[in-house]
């Protein structure tokens, strides 16, 4: 197996891929950049934590034009995993309104986004629909 490194620090990869997130030890509010500082509240303490790997869309985008290179249309979307809100796109997904729906249960899926000339495979996620009745 090809080494993997996540694209992102806090996609975790493994077993069990997951997110992480800097929690706020006063208000509770998460980030997943660095911060030195809550932007809730000021303080500056901070503990990591998993973000659940399922979730609802809240918003989203059909992309249809986009940088050179980058593929479209594509889905941009906002998805609240248990009140965590995480940007991201939908993968594994047809890109219209058919497909695409506010409320529709997704789950983190993770994807090779590139690889290396010594084969090292760059990480990247998304979030796809759960199938019916999963």
């Amino acid at each position: 197996m090809a080494e993997q490194v996540p694209l992102v620090d806090y996609l975790v990869l493994g077993d069990a891929p997951h997110l992480t997130a800097h929690e706020c030890t006063t208000c509770g509010a998460r980030y997943f950049d660095r911060r030195n500082g809550c932007a809730s509240c000021g303080t500056d303490e901070f503990t990591t934590v998993d973000v659940a790997t399922t979730g609802e869309v809240r918003a989203f985008t059909i992309v249809a034009f986009a940088a050179p290179g980058v593929r479209v249309p594509y889905v941009a979307a906002m998805v609240d995993c248990g009140g965590t809100s995480v940007r991201a796109n939908l993968i594994n997904v047809e890109p219209d309104p058919e497909h695409v729906t506010l409320g529709m249960a997704v789950r983190l899926a993770t994807e090779v986004i590139g690889t290396d000339e010594r084969g090292t495979e760059a990480i990247g996620f998304g979030f796809e629909p759960v199938p019916a009745g999963a």
